[in-house]
């Protein structure tokens, strides 16, 4: 795939570029933007759609870093499967290192994703005026914080060379300083981003909302980007404008958006997640994704969880990988009834596949939304746990069974890898060596799959109608929370997090019922728990894990670690090839 292959040349472009590039139009940008470099809007294109080209949709990217090293999840070895050289279990166990390849992908995107909004900066400058010559110049240099931001939380260095001057030396942006220094480039660029749904904008482009969000959430972390390895965590340092602390500016922002009447919480959680979630009510910003698309889309976030034999369609399937761990999912006992937990799918004839062993048969009557006539069986959201149950497909004809009147016969799964192992996801993990994450074959049905987003049964796999959220309206209830609570203010915080769980109603099986608010007094565990509730699977865990002071924490096969883990190493080929940079102490 083409993509595939000028993502690839962009990442080797960037290694040139810390050794000896001066000039951010070189001929392999030309070829990335398609031979119209001098078109800002091309150029912008390209910034943007480095987010979607695996970087903040490929589970072994982002994901990774903010969702496998934490207390939410996880991605084992199974039999034969995910061994790959040990770097999944490298990512759970903290035994990490800078060669570790996927530090290696994960950093190379994100700074292919700094040199693409660098070039953006330029060709916008370099062009004509235009009435919306400022509004795309806002956006890239919003995009370049972006991708910086990510950055510098996940490795505490990045890239940067000023793109507006010529043969401008290449220099390593430091958090403990950066992180100030993007906050005032966001404010700065502010005023000239436009509303969302103004100047040809939709959540999928840096709009003032998706600014606000990226504020709020900078200034959440700014106190661990500024001390990464404190003890504790000066969350009211007075704001980079001196006008009020930190937490007080997370209070503003958030509160901007709450109030803007702009956006709404979805009562039922998983729309936001949906194949046609584009253009939801509670959705800021996102990666947009869709399969008729030119740019790859990623299937990843669900694909990963799934298991081999839970089959969509007769043309796609899970592949059995990540879980959530043990730990996780006993912050969730005596909540199951939360309506973010799990919901059951209906079926347009009122059958309700409800996964336990009583459903016979659902209808056939829901077709692939390709258009290629391919019968949908919907399996159920959020976390599946126990045995499992759904079609059964016919090899030889490529096609599910069926009963006599022509329904889609529901039964008992089976691992496609060990045909007599039930498909029963239990809780523990149990593995027989306590600080490795492996299984057996035999184990290979181990762990609670949450099936937040919903699985595309058009095409094989790898593509995705899905826009993945970034920032939405439940998160920013959740940052506001924290800032309150942060300041003392806890019944504030709880009225957030009331807000949310007696939004979110149950499906109409059981009359769509509210979720439960819970009484105070809040603690810091409660809201650590609150956040996971409503933010897992979200690449947000990491950096509340770390701020919360569970980062260190031992967890299923990880051990007690030590602050240093809280970034990552640069990549040993980074420093082979450049002395811009230095490692990051302990490694």
């Amino acid at each position: 795939m083409k993509t595939t292959q000028l993502h690839k040349i962009t990442c080797a472009f960037l290694t040139l570029a810390m050794v000896s590039c001066t000039d951010l139009n070189e001929e392999v940008i030309d070829e990335v933007l398609g031979n119209n470099n001098a078109n800002p809007e091309n150029a912008l294109a390209a910034a943007y759609g480095q987010m979607g080209d695996g970087t903040f949709v490929d589970h072994g990217s982002v994901f990774a870093l903010q969702e496998y090293t934490t207390d939410e999840a996880l991605l084992p070895t199974r039999g034969s499967d995910w061994g790959d050289g040990g770097k999944w279990r490298a990512i759970h166990e903290f035994t990490w290192a800078p060669d570790n390849a996927v530090l290696t992908t994960t950093w190379n995107q994100l700074n292919a994703g700094i040199t693409k909004s660098l070039t953006a900066i330029t060709t916008i400058s370099n062009s004509g005026d235009s009435p919306d010559k400022a509004q795309l110049m806002a956006e890239a240099k919003a995009m370049l914080a972006f991708y910086t931001y990510h950055t510098l939380d996940l490795f505490g260095q990045a890239p940067y060379r000023d793109p507006l001057t010529l043969n401008a030396p290449l220099e390593a942006r430091q958090a403990a300083t950066a992180i100030d220094e993007l906050i005032k480039d966001v404010e700065t660029v502010l005023p000239d981003l436009a509303d969302l749904g103004q100047g040809r904008t939709h959540n999928g482009r840096f709009t003032k909302q998706a600014a606000q969000a990226f504020l709020a959430d900078m200034y959440l972390n700014r106190a661990v980007l500024k001390n990464r390895y404190a003890a504790t965590f000066n969350f009211t340092e007075p704001a980079v404008d001196n006008n009020g602390t930190d937490m007080d500016k997370v209070i503003f922002y958030t509160t901007e958006l709450i109030n803007s009447g702009r956006f709404s919480l979805e009562t039922n959680y998983f729309r936001n997640f949906d194949i046609d979630n584009n253009g939801r009510p509670e959705l800021i910003f996102v990666v947009s994704q869709d399969i008729n698309n030119l740019r790859g889309s990623d299937n990843d976030f669900v694909y990963m969880p799934m298991e081999r034999n839970q089959k969509p369609s007769p043309l796609n399937r899970g592949t059995n990988a990540s879980c959530i761990t043990p730990e996780f999912y006993q912050t969730w006992e005596g909540n199951h009834e939360d309506p973010r937990f799990q919901r059951c799918y209906q079926y347009d004839d009122g059958t309700w596949f409800k996964n336990d062993g009583t459903d016979v048969s659902v209808p056939a009557s829901s077709n692939v939304v390709g258009g290629n006539n391919q019968v949908w069986f919907h399996f159920n959201r959020g976390m599946q746990v126990g045995q499992q149950y759904g079609p059964n497909l016919i090899s030889a004809t490529n096609t599910f069974e069926r009963t006599p009147d022509g329904r889609i016969k529901v039964v008992k799964l089976y691992c496609e890898k060990n045909t007599t192992l039930e498909m029963n996801f239990t809780p523990e993990l149990n593995f027989d060596n306590p600080s490795q994450a492996v299984f057996t074959q035999d184990q290979i049905n181990r762990g609670v799959r949450p099936f937040k987003y919903e699985f595309d049964p058009e095409k094989d796999n790898g593509s995705s109608n899905v826009d993945i959220p970034l920032y939405r309206l439940g998160g920013i209830y959740c940052m506001r929370a924290e800032a309150y609570f942060r300041k003392g203010q806890a019944d504030l915080a709880l009225a957030d997090i009331n807000k949310l769980r007696t939004t979110r109603t149950r499906e109409a099986l059981y009359n769509n019922a509210p979720g439960a608010a819970i009484a105070g007094p809040l603690t810091a565990q409660t809201l650590y728990n609150e956040t996971g509730f409503e933010l897992y699977w979200e690449m947000y865990r990491r950096k509340a894990a770390i701020r919360f002071g569970k980062f260190e924490a031992a967890c299923t096969a990880k051990p007690v670690s030590q602050p240093v883990r809280r970034i990552f190493p640069i990549p040993q080929s980074t420093l082979d090839a450049t002395e811009i940079f230095t490692q990051n102490e302990g490694y």
